[in-house]
Order: C-alpha cells, then sequence, then structure tokens
C-alpha cells in the first residue's frame, strides 16, 4: 500500500542500518528555483524551508540513526524513537512534498481532465471544487502544526482526506497530495490566515505527480 511513499524516496529513504553503521541521508534537491512558486509560495518562504528547515530534519535523522546504530542499549534504542520519528517523518514529508508542487507556468495547479485522479476525485468528493474546499477546510482546523493529506486507501479503493500532527508521515494511506501546515511554511507571506495560503497552495500543486502516484496505488 506504501508503495507510492517508498518509491518517491528512493534513494533519499532507501537506507538501512548495516554492518552497525548508519547511511547518511542527504537533502534532496528542489525540481525547480527558489522563485519558480512565486507569487503563490515567495521565495524567501521556499529557500529557508528548505535549506534550513528541511536541512534540519535530515540532520536531525542521521545523528538519531548513528546514535541508534552504535548503541547496544535496548533503553537508548526505545529512548531514540521519537528522534526517529519526528525527522524521519519531517524527511519522510518533505521529500514528498517538494514533487508535489510545480511552478504554474509548467502546468502547476492543472489537474488533468479525463485523468483517473479527476475522476476519482469526483467520484469519492462529488467535484473538484468540493474537494478542494473539504480538503482546506479539514488542513485549516488543524490545531498547531502537522499536515493534511489526499490519500488512498488501497482496503476500500477510495480517496480520503486524513491529518497527521507534527511531522508524523502518513502510513494509514498511500499519499496523494500533502500540504504542509507548519507556520514555516507560509507566515513569511500569509502571517497567520491560513485559509489564504491554502487557497493559494493549488495554483502551484503538481497534480501531474499526484495522477501518477494515484495510477501507481490503484494498481
Amino acid at each position: 500500500m506504501l508503495s507510492v511513499t517508498k518509491n518517491a524516496l528512493r534513494p533519499a529513504l532507501s537506507r538501512a542500518f548495516g554492518a552497525g553503521k548508519a547511511f547518511k541521508h542527504t537533502l534532496p534537491p528542489l525540481p525547480y528555483a527558489y522563485n519558480a512558486l512565486e507569487p503563490y509560495i515567495a521565495e524567501e518562504i521556499m529557500t529557508l524551508h528548505h535549506t534550513k528547515h528541511h536541512q534540519t530534519y535530515v540532520n536531525g535523522l542521521n545523528a538519531a540513526e548513528e546514535s541508534y546504530a552504535a548503541t547496544d542499549s535496548t533503553a537508548k534504542k526505545i529512548a531514540l524513537q521519537s528522534a526517529l520519528k519526528f525527522n524521519g517523518g519531517g524527511h519522510i514529508n518533505h521529500s514528498l512534498f517538494w514533487k508535489n508542487l510545480a511552478p504554474a507556468s509548467e502546468n502547476g495547479g492543472k489537474l488533468p481532465s479525463g485523468g483517473s485522479l479527476e475522476k476519482a476525485i469526483v467520484k469519492d468528493f462529488g467535484s473538484v471544487d468540493a474537494f478542494k474546499k473539504k480538503m482546506n477546510t479539514v488542513t485549516a482546523a488543524i490545531q498547531g502544526s502537522g499536515w493534511g493529506w489526499l490519500g488512498y486507501d488501497a482496503s476500500s479503493g477510495k480517496l480520503d482526506i486524513v491529518t497527521t500532527a507534527n511531522q508524523d508521515p502518513l502510513l494509514s494511506h498511500v499519499p496523494i497530495i500533502g500540504i504542509d501546515i507548519w507556520e514555516h511554511a507560509f507566515y513569511l507571506q500569509y502571517k497567520n490566515v491560513k485559509p489564504d495560503y491554502l487557497s493559494a497552495i493549488w495554483n502551484v500543486i503538481n497534480f501531474e505527480e499526484a495522477e501518477r502516484r494515484f495510477v501507481e496505488a490503484s494498481k
């Protein structure tokens, strides 16, 4: 069910412990320039979000994995679980998020007409506009920090809108579209007005990538 997540993160997250050593995770490059999502997401936000915040999760994950690999203590390994979850989730989520976006000049915001994803959205939510409205409402209602997701439930064959807290990765569904609702994703531009950020981001959602994820997940 999570093949899309795994594939999207190779090779950045296809790391494991081996021979007592932890492999290094690295910051994935953006597939567009830092100013490419303007005016919807400012260059300053993208630069800080990618080079500072995501890099911090990468650093934290590497440190936690190195500590985990270096100890034989069960207690210490248990104590490291929160750091592994937070930083590992941050790396997973952001690696997906960057691919989730595309400049408006490169078909960002354009859902392929008549495609499998559009048909599934209409079937499960009534219309594309109804889906966006519900996604915005559910994501804006997150208390504190977290993520809003359009996820595919392989057991039911349906699309669902779900949320995760903090940097928890989406594990119950295959992630199709994810929206970062941490303040660092929007505050410099939209202040505390989450609805404005959520309305704007649809102009740069990479629906072609979302379509690809959905098609793969629903095979």
